[in-house]
């Protein structure tokens, strides 16, 4: 079976967007991949003048939002590393082994979603005598977190039509719809562990069970 694999394009994000960026992005293709048994909910973003579809699956949401919780929880372990979140579709396939039965999983389909997450400033106290002759830093401060939240809603719109562009043109690897209770097809969402070489290992072993997979960036 052949995997495709899309990499979607790196967002530069602060600590405080990185819950609405995850659940926008996991949610859309999610939705994307829904076997029709769905009752799409239209969500607004607080963060940024962006609308996105769910699902309408309680078991869904709870299962995302805890993996994006797992998510933040390694970037405050790992603060300064670009980090990664993987949505994988397989279907399982039953293997005998000697006397027993094994379940093997075959990905057909790999989402790769990158943030590179903006360390936290640290908090300055105290206030200095020449305020009244120096600029107000605090308001270059907003000014400039303005542009880059404008930069950040406009990356993260590329992102979903590279979404959008990935699932109407790869058609052929997605396989029939299974006999399954569920409004989507069988997925897995994995954080990268803390060593890049064994995360490297571990697509490894994922390739030789797949076949190798094909690119779109």
């Amino acid at each position: 079976m052949n995997c495709e694999v899309c990499q979607l394009k790196e967002l530069e994000v602060e600590h405080f967007e990185i819950r609405e960026v995850l659940r926008c992005i996991l949610h859309t293709i999610l939705f994307h991949r829904a076997l029709g048994l769905v009752r799409p909910k239209d969500v607004d973003l607080e963060l940024f003048e962006i609308t996105y579809v769910q699902c309408g699956d309680v078991e869904l949401e709870k299962k995302i939002d805890e993996k994006i919780d797992q998510f933040i929880d390694r970037v405050e372990k790992h603060p300064n590393k670009k980090n990664q979140i993987c949505l994988s579709f397989y279907e399982e396939k039953k293997q005998a082994v000697w006397f027993t039965n094994r379940v093997e999983r075959l990905y057909w389909e790999q989402w790769y979603i990158n943030l590179n997450v903006a360390q936290q400033p640290k908090s300055h106290s105290g206030k200095s005598h020449y305020s009244k002759v120096v600029v107000d830093p605090g308001e270059s401060a907003l000014e400039e977190r303005s542009h880059r939240r404008a930069a950040l809603e406009a990356s993260l719109r590329e992102v979903l039509f590279q979404i959008i562009k990935f699932v109407n043109e790869k058609k052929d690897h997605v396989p029939p719809i299974p006999n399954l209770e569920g409004v989507s097809f069988l997925y897995e969402i994995t954080i990268p562990s803390s060593s890049d070489s064994a995360f490297g290992m571990d697509m490894f072993k994922r390739m030789l069970q797949t076949g190798h997979p094909t690119m779109l960036s």
